[in-house]
């Protein structure tokens, strides 16, 4: 009997709450979307499938924009 899976696109979000780091070659946003890559890959037998497109957000800068334009 085969066993029919349902395809599922997963998109990746990370976020980062202070600048510090983001200037490195591997940061924390780095480090965020390798473990959830890895993860979905784990699930590929059940049809999880990783979006290429990257969902980062940098709150720190997002905040210090905002306030800066008061």
């Amino acid at each position: 009997m085969s066993r029919e899976t349902t395809r599922l696109r997963c998109a990746i979000y990370t976020r980062k709450s202070t600048d510090e780091g983001l200037d490195q070659t591997f940061n924390t946003l780095d480090a965020q979307r390798a473990a959830c890559e890895a993860y979905i890959a784990s699930q590929a037998g059940e049809g999880w499938e990783c979006l290429p497109e990257r969902y980062d957000c940098r709150a720190t800068i997002r905040m210090r924009e905002q306030r800066q334009s008061r």
